[in-house]
């Protein structure tokens, strides 16, 4: 449980840093509130469809007598709805990590130049980095729509559809969120999206007690927007962990022990 307290850890000190940054608070809200606009116009859309969807995939039960034709079809908008959420929170990081890219990518080399050590730079041009982005993204989502189908289809099981399932559709939610915040900083070291997801699975806790928190809270309407910019700094301080370079920071500014064949803190000179 240490690693998941450390992951929440992280997302805290993400939100504390954009505080201490207003500047660029203000900045990575952008992207967040075009993408919520489209998104409230497709859960709206859904709200009013969801009815009209059941009906249309249950026609075996047109002549199902009052009430179970109301109990079995409201059972199941309920489903399609909660799919619906579902899938929103998974997909509103990608989207709108895909659409205020070049927005985060500052955002979170900033985080790396308040932190010391190196700042990395991935060296391409914006188009190709918008198309690694989104490409990666795909592959998430498909992974992410095939544990949304396997969980829709438990949710007919009694008890655990209603218990087991949701907790597990949260902890899915919370690790792909936190791939995908994790990928601006990644992304930029290099790091290709099959070792990104190597990381977080090694450091599972980590990952869920980052993500599974701030899955929660985007349930909450109009909250996934202000805490994006924090969660996108958070998720830069915990790529730093997950590479080692907090770790080597941590050594580098370290003091030296007196009487070490080494005075600077560098084991090198800077230049050498």
């Amino acid at each position: 449980m240490r690693d998941f307290g450390a992951g929440f850890g992280y997302l805290v000190q993400g939100q504390k840093w954009v505080g201490r940054h207003g500047r660029w608070f203000g900045f990575g809200l952008l992207p967040g509130l075009v993408t919520l606009l489209l998104y409230i116009g497709a859960i709206i859309g859904l709200g009013y469809g969801a009815d009209d969807l059941t009906a249309w995939a249950t026609p075996f039960a047109d002549d199902w007598t009052s009430p179970w034709q109301g109990i079995f079809r409201g059972f199941l908008t309920g489903l399609v709805f909660a799919l619906g959420l579902f899938l929103a929170v998974i997909t509103f990081t990608a989207v709108t990590l895909l659409v205020g890219q070049p927005f985060y990518e500052s955002l979170s080399e900033q985080v790396d130049r308040t932190e010391g050590g190196d700042v990395p730079e991935s060296g391409l041009p914006l188009w190709r980095e918008l198309w690694i982005s989104a490409r990666d993204s795909l592959r998430v989502l498909l992974r992410v729509a095939l544990y949304g189908i396997l969980l829709f289809a438990c949710g007919f099981i009694p008890v655990v559809g209603q218990t087991v399932v949701p907790v597990m559709g949260f902890c899915v939610s919370g690790f792909f969120l936190t791939q995908e915040l994790t990928s601006v900083a990644l992304q930029r070291r290099g790091v290709e999206l099959k070792d990104r997801l190597g990381m977080l699975r090694g450091r599972r806790m980590l990952t869920l007690g980052f993500g599974v928190p701030l899955a929660l809270s985007f349930v909450v309407p109009f909250v996934a927007v202000f805490l994006m910019p924090g969660a996108v700094a958070g998720a830069t301080l915990m790529a730093r962990d997950l590479t080692g370079e907090a770790h080597t920071d941590q050594k580098r500014s370290a003091p030296v022990p007196a009487g070490s064949p080494h005075p600077h803190p560098y084991p090198y000179p800077p230049n050498a």
